[in-house]
Parts: C-alpha cells; sequence; structure tokens
C-alpha cells in the first residue's frame, strides 16, 4: 500500500539495473529526509554497502520504519541481490545473451551455434563461472524464437549436432542434475 514502494517496484520492472539501483537509492534518501533522519546525500556509483548505511538510518526509529516499511523491504532485497555471489555471473550471462543476438544480425545460424559450442563443459570442467546446462537451454530457447526463418542446410545440421552432442555429454555427467535437467531427460 506504500506507494513510494509501489513506485520503485515499477521502476525495479521497467528500467535497466544501474539506473533502477539509482532509483532505490533516491526513494531511500527521500525517504529518510522526510523523517528527518540524519542522511548524506553522496553522487556517484550506488554500492551495496551504500544503500546499506542509509537503511541503518532507519534501524532506531520504529515510526520511519512503520511508515517505510515496504520500501525498506525492496531495497534490502536489491542489496541481498547485489551482494549475491552469482550476481557477475548474470551480468556476463546477459552480456553475452546481447553478443549472441547482435551476432544472429550479422550471420546465420550456424556461425551463432559455433560461438556457443566452446562453452558447453561438462560439470567436471566448469569452474563458478561457467554456465551450467540449464544456461545453454535458456540460450538456445532465446536464440531461437529471435532468430526467425532459419535456412536449412548442411552447415547448420552439423552445427546443431555439435551442440547437441556437447549437451548430451555436459548432462551426462552432471554428478547430481538439477530438476529440470532430470525432466528433460
Amino acid at each position: 500500500s506504500d506507494p513510494a514502494a509501489k513506485a520503485l517496484w515499477e521502476s525495479f520492472m521497467n528500467l535497466k539495473q544501474k539506473e533502477a539501483v539509482m532509483e532505490a537509492r533516491r526513494h531511500l534518501v527521500e525517504a529518510a529526509s522526510r523523517e528527518n533522519l540524519p542522511i548524506k546525500m553522496s553522487m556517484g556509483r550506488v554500492t551495496p554497502e551504500q544503500l546499506s548505511s542509509y537503511i541503518q538510518l532507519f534501524r532506531n526509529n520504529l515510526k520511519a520504519l512503520e511508515n517505510h516499511c515496504g520500501l525498506l523491504q525492496l531495497v534490502l532485497a536489491t542489496v541481498q541481490t547485489l551482494k549475491h555471489p552469482q550476481t557477475s555471473k548474470w551480468d556476463n550471462f546477459l552480456a553475452f545473451e546481447r553478443l549472441l543476438l547482435q551476432t544472429i544480425g550479422e550471420s546465420e545460424m550456424p556461425s551463432v551455434l559455433n560461438q556457443l559450442l566452446p562453452m558447453i563443459k561438462s560439470s567436471s570442467e566448469r569452474t563458478k563461472d561457467d554456465y551450467a546446462c540449464e544456461d545453454f537451454f535458456v540460450l538456445l530457447i532465446y536464440i531461437y524464437s529471435v532468430v526467425g526463418e532459419i535456412k536449412c542446410g548442411k552447415e547448420l545440421d552439423t552445427a546443431e549436432e555439435e551442440v547437441k552432442k556437447a549437451l548430451v555429454k555436459a548432462i551426462c555427467d552432471e554428478p547430481e542434475p538439477s530438476p529440470l535437467l532430470q525432466k528433460i531427460t
């Protein structure tokens, strides 16, 4: 029911990450100012630590906590998300998705699949920054859904076959397949 929280939620849904985090800081600063909390606005990049320090200002003021509960929950969720160990991996995944989209615009589907192929690794070869099988399914579904009409041919058949082989090997080598992989297999 908090209008500021609703507005911030809308920002999270519609803005890019950097803009949404800046919006979270702005809402937090406005709320602290309305409650006469001693907040020092800083410019530049918004960090999870900065947001946490702003949230701490509300800690000893029950009325301010009550008035801005929804906003504080959203900003705390933002802090947790930004501090999550997988955040950089997700950022890289989105960058790779954009790269694939660009490649689709410039070349044929086989070259896109060939770009994906060396990244498909078995669990024993993967590091924490490598993509899991589920990530490749997401990418493949995305690629095939945006590419439109695909020109069939020997080159495409070969590239698809290589991707299939790599995925099957990666799935079979999983020590504990996720529920999604279990359903697929």
